[in-house]
């Protein structure tokens, strides 16, 4: 059961930063400031999930994945206003 978990979220990070990645040149979006919020977000996915595959479930994993969430919103105010 467990494989098929990290096989689905390996499988919607991929959906996902592909997504991310067609919508900021759609939008003409450019320069790594504005994506560094969703690119913390994608590393405490990877973070948790390779904490998981190695059994680092720990206070290392939880230091980790609250720095990424704290710079995550940080790096929020560099994201572009969203169009009305």
């Amino acid at each position: 059961m467990e494989e098929i978990l990290s096989i689905l979220l390996i499988i919607a990070l991929i959906t996902s930063v592909s997504i991310l990645i067609q919508k900021r040149k759609k939008a003409g979006v450019t320069g790594v400031k504005s994506a560094l919020t969703s690119i913390c977000f994608y590393l405490i996915a990877i973070t948790n999930l390779t904490a998981y595959w190695f059994g680092f479930l720990g206070i290392f994993k939880w230091t980790l994945t609250i720095i990424l969430l704290i710079a995550g919103a940080y790096f929020t105010k560099y994201l572009a206003p969203a169009a009305a």
